[in-house]
């Protein structure tokens, strides 16, 4: 079993930052688990605790079925890609691969038919003889990986490993990590900035901020439930529109459009009540002509995005982004409106997402659920809307 559970794992540094803030997480069994946030979150803290790089201050690690919590490095059996590569700079690439299988004591054909193979995976083939101050970052990337990789490790864990690729070798080495994952069944948790990497790769995804986790979840659900406002400012490689409102009946008024309650939260909201409704730029479509629920108003900036565009409606005080298609690209000027399919869109009060009663109530069964799964006691649960 290679399962990671933390429980209640901080780290403060001297000064009194507090880096990872009593973190609970469990990582399933082969899991491909992604962590997300901005600089600064804790997600590099996280994995450096993990591999025993970092000294927790408190909680406890398992690894399995093991508490690593105050083991050494090399007897977590864990492999671990850096962002700033750590290789050695008097071995081969060859050799840099190897290493792993050199600790191991293996016979050296073999360590070397091994690091030959990881090597011709990463697109390093005719390189295994340079050295990694005769190679490009990018290459030097690529030879970090391999090393972690060639010793089967019962952990991956992995810090931005892709990030010095170029686009093209970035897409390939993601589609190979993925698959070699899921071939391997290896348990892996992936450090990363980038959202399409994290919701291309990972199985769940947890957005970090402030060395708390605000949002886990599948990609599907962090991108089109976002649990809070800090994840829904976050998630996306276009912004979701946030836009503040009212509740009035059974409608919500907001920048100049009359909107429904979406169905399951109509029992979870109050005539007057502010609200914060949130709809993702891909969730709504352009129209020309005036549209019922719509938000109208004037063109004033389109970004290509390559088979679509990203279009910005001034409307009123506020602004509108919606994602159009090629063929149908307005020109800075025209009127338009932004159409919200059904269904998508948010109600945020307080920052965190308001969910109906239906709902909530399945969410605090899956929370007792887990807790007792867990052998502990099962509290009420808190509707906070976050994952913490």
């Amino acid at each position: 079993m290679s399962a990671i559970t933390l429980r209640a794992l901080t780290k403060v540094y001297p000064g009194g930052v507090r880096a990872l803030d009593a973190l609970d997480l469990d990582v399933a069994d082969g899991e491909f688990f992604a962590l997300l946030g901005p600089s600064g979150c804790g997600k590099t803290t996280l994995l450096r605790t993990v591999a025993g790089l970092e000294t927790a201050t408190g909680g406890t690690i398992r690894l399995g079925d093991a508490d690593v919590t105050r083991l050494p490095p090399g007897r977590r059996d864990v492999g671990m890609v850096f962002q700033d590569y750590a290789l050695f700079p008097h071995m081969t690439v060859l050799d840099n691969i190897a290493y792993p299988l050199r600790i191991k004591k293996e016979g050296r054909a073999r360590r070397h038919g091994a690091a030959a193979e990881a090597a011709e995976y990463l697109s390093l083939a005719g390189l295994e003889q340079r050295r990694p101050g005769e190679l490009s970052g990018g290459q030097q990337q690529r030879v970090a990986l391999a090393r972690a990789l060639v010793a089967h490790p019962r952990i991956f864990l992995l810090d931005e490993p892709l990030s010095n690729l170029d686009a093209r070798l970035r897409l390939e080495a993601r589609t190979f990590l993925k698959r070699l994952q899921r071939e391997l069944g290896v348990t892996t948790v992936f450090v990363t900035h980038d959202q399409a990497e994290a919701l291309a790769l990972a199985d769940r995804i947890a957005v970090m901020e402030a060395g708390r986790i605000r949002q886990l979840g599948t990609p599907v659900e962090v991108f089109r439930r976002p649990a809070n406002l800090f994840v829904a400012s976050f998630i996306g490689s276009t912004p979701m529109n946030l836009l503040p409102g009212r509740v009035c009946g059974g409608s919500v008024a907001v920048a100049g459009a009359v909107l429904p309650v979406p169905a399951e939260e109509r029992g979870s909201v109050e005539d007057g009540e502010s609200v914060v409704c949130g709809v993702r730029p891909e969730y709504l479509d352009f129209s020309d002509v005036p549209a019922d629920g719509a938000f109208g108003g004037r063109v004033s900036v389109v970004e290509h995005l390559g088979a679509s565009s990203l279009v910005t409606l001034d409307v009123g005080d506020d602004r509108v982004s919606v994602v159009v298609g090629e063929d149908r690209e307005p020109r800075p000027g025209d009127e338009g409106w932004a159409v919200p399919r059904p269904g998508r869109v948010l109600l945020y009060r307080d920052g965190e997402l308001i969910t109906g009663a239906a709902e909530a109530a399945e969410a605090g069964e899956a929370t007792e659920a887990g807790e007792a799964a867990a052998g502990r006691p099962v509290e009420p649960v808190a509707g906070d809307g976050g994952a913490e």
